[in-house]
């Protein structure tokens, strides 16, 4: 009898812990999709709006996104007035951005106001580079979201 507790302790415990494994790979894996639409996004509207391409014009910038626990990994290069989305790293870029993990990247891009001051303050995100980048990179997130249609 007792044997048998024991072994259901151990399968609810070895439960847990998949469903938390599960959590954090599909929050991270959403995180990603996201990021992924919200830069091809970005990347359309600069081909087809003249006004939004303003913001790349005579800009130079290579942004490389992560989380710490490695699982999102995405870079966004600006240059001749065209954007260039990546899923890898890239070298020297002018601002790298860590957030904690998916979740916390997930909730930074889709707040309605951004504070990374907060979010560095809390730890949920480490930044490695010249803030003006991150701020233009914000401005112009922004801006795309004032574009969309309200749901």
């Amino acid at each position: 009898m007792r044997s048998l507790t024991m072994l259901n302790s151990i399968a609810q415990i070895a439960q847990e812990k998949l469903w938390e494994e599960f959590r954090n790979c599909f929050e991270s894996e959403a995180a990603e999709e996201f990021l992924q639409i919200l830069l091809t996004l970005m990347q359309i509207t600069f081909v087809i709006n003249h006004e939004y391409r303003r913001n790349i014009k005579n800009f130079a910038g290579r942004y490389q996104f992560m989380s710490a626990d490695g699982q999102v990994t995405m870079a966004a290069v600006f240059r001749k007035g065209r954007m260039e989305v990546t899923e890898k790293a890239i070298d020297n870029p002018h601002i790298t951005i860590t957030f904690r993990d998916g979740k916390t990247l997930l909730n930074f891009i889709i707040s309605p106001r951004q504070d990374i001051l907060g979010s560095m303050l809390r730890h949920d995100v480490r930044t490695n580079g010249n803030l003006n980048y991150l701020n233009k990179f914000g401005y112009m997130a922004k801006q795309l979201q004032l574009m969309m249609p309200p749901l």
